[in-house]
C-alpha cells in the first residue's frame, strides 16, 4: 500500500521520499502542518475521515507525475471519485495558507532595488526588475467551448502568466486565461501592467537614474519578448531585421535576463510532471493545480535554495553560460520513477 511504502521512505530514505512527493521531508511536514486544520474531516458514525497525511500525499504525487485518478486510486485504495475531491481540497487550502507569503509582487522601492541589483550582478542588465513571460499548460477541451482553449501552437491549453526575479522565483501570476489569448491581451488586462504604468506610481518603482559610465536617466523596467509592446517600463529586445552591431549586443544582454522566466518554467514543469502532461480536470481545477505548483516551487527557492541551484543556469567568470540540469533531457527522466513522459515543451 502506498501510505506504508511512503512511510517507509520519509524514514529511511530521503531521497527517494523527495523524488516522490517533490518536497523536501521538512517541507512536507510543514505544508502538513499548516494545511491540516483546512483538510482534516470530523469522525461520523458512518465511517473514519481520510487522515490529512495521506491527502496531501495524493495531492503531491499526482502533481509530481501527473498520474490520472484511477491509477492513484490503485495505489492508495481510494477512490477516483475521491480523489477529484481531495485534489480540488488539498490545492485550496495550500493556496490560502501559502499563497500571499510566497507569491508576493514588491510594492515598495527597496524591493525593486534588490531584484534590480539582482539582476545586474548576475546577468550584467541593469535596472532590471523582473522578466515577463506566458507558458500554454496542455488541457483537454473543455466541454462546449469550441477553439476558446486552442492556441497558436495547435492545441488546447490555459496561459500561465508570469513575473520572475532572477533568483527563479515568481513574483507575480495570472493562471487561467484560454490559450487563444495572446501574452500582450493578457498582460494589458492585468493589474501588473496597470500598476507598473500608473502616473502616481503605486508600485513604488525606483527612480530613474543613469547607468554606470553615461548620464542620461533610466528607467527601471521589466523586460519581455517582441510579443509585448515596447513601453517605458517594458523593455523587449530590437526586430531581426536591419540590426547594427550595437543593436546585436543588446539583444543579447537583454536575452540573458529574460530566459531567466524561462528557465524558470522549465524548472517548474521538470518538477511538476503534471504541467508536461495534457490535464484532463475542468478549467477551474487546472487553475488550482498550477497555481499550488508554483507555489510549492517558491516555497522551495525559499526554505531550501540548494534543492534547485542544480538545476539552474550559471555563468562562469568568462561570462560562458552552463546550462541548467532541467534542460538535460535523459536526466529529467532519471528524476521520474514510474510512468510515461510526454516529450515536449520544456521550457515554455
Amino acid at each position: 500500500m502506498a501510505t506504508i511504502a511512503l512511510n517507509e521512505l520519509k524514514t529511511e530514505y530521503e531521497k527517494a521520499f523527495f523524488n516522490y512527493t517533490r518536497l523536501p521531508r521538512g517541507l512536507y511536514d510543514e505544508v502538513l502542518r499548516r494545511v491540516e486544520g483546512r483538510i482534516e474531516k470530523k469522525d461520523t458514525w458512518y465511517r473514519k475521515p481520510l487522515p490529512p497525511g495521506l491527502k496531501l500525499s495524493i495531492t503531491l504525487r499526482h502533481l509530481a507525475c501527473g498520474d490520472n485518478y484511477p491509477s492513484l486510486s490503485y495505489n492508495f485504495r481510494v477512490a477516483p471519485n475521491t480523489i477529484s475531491l481531495i485534489i480540488n481540497e488539498v490545492c485550496d487550502a495550500i493556496k490560502a495558507e501559502f499563497a500571499a507569503e510566497v507569491i508576493q509582487c514588491p510594492t515598495t522601492t527597496g524591493e525593486w532595488t534588490a531584484i534590480a541589483e539582482q539582476f545586474e550582478k548576475r546577468w550584467q542588465f541593469p535596472h532590471c526588475c523582473g522578466a515577463l513571460d506566458g507558458k500554454h499548460v496542455t488541457v483537454t477541451c473543455p466541454w462546449n467551448t469550441g477553439s476558446e482553449y486552442r492556441n497558436y501552437k495547435g492545441f488546447f491549453s490555459i496561459v500561465l502568466m508570469a513575473l520572475v526575479d532572477a533568483d527563479y522565483k515568481f513574483l507575480w501570476i495570472d493562471v487561467g486565461s484560454d490559450g487563444s489569448s495572446n501574452d500582450a491581451s493578457i498582460y494589458n488586462g492585468s493589474e501588473l501592467k496597470e500598476g507598473l504604468e500608473s502616473p502616481n506610481n503605486i508600485f513604488n518603482l525606483p527612480e530613474e537614474k543613469s547607468l554606470p559610465g553615461d548620464d542620461v536617466p533610466v528607467p527601471y523596467y521589466i523586460v519581455g519578448d517582441n510579443a509585448f509592446g515596447i513601453n517605458k517600463s517594458l523593455m523587449n529586445p530590437f526586430l531581426i531585421r536591419n540590426m547594427e552591431h550595437h543593436d546585436r549586443i543588446f539583444n543579447y544582454r537583454l536575452s540573458r535576463a529574460r530566459h531567466v522566466v524561462e528557465n524558470a518554467f522549465g524548472i517548474l514543469a521538470h518538477k511538476f510532471r503534471v504541467l508536461l502532461r495534457t490535464m484532463n480536470q475542468r478549467p477551474g481545477t487546472c487553475r488550482k493545480i498550477i497555481t499550488t505548483c508554483v507555489i510549492l516551487h517558491n516555497l522551495i527557492r525559499l526554505r531550501y535554495p540548494a534543492t534547485h541551484n542544480n538545476m539552474m543556469d550559471l555563468e562562469e567568470q568568462n561570462l560562458h553560460v552552463i546550462p541548467g540540469a532541467w534542460r538535460n533531457y535523459f536526466w529529467m527522466f532519471t528524476m521520474r520513477g514510474q510512468g510515461t513522459l510526454e516529450p515536449r515543451r520544456g521550457g515554455k
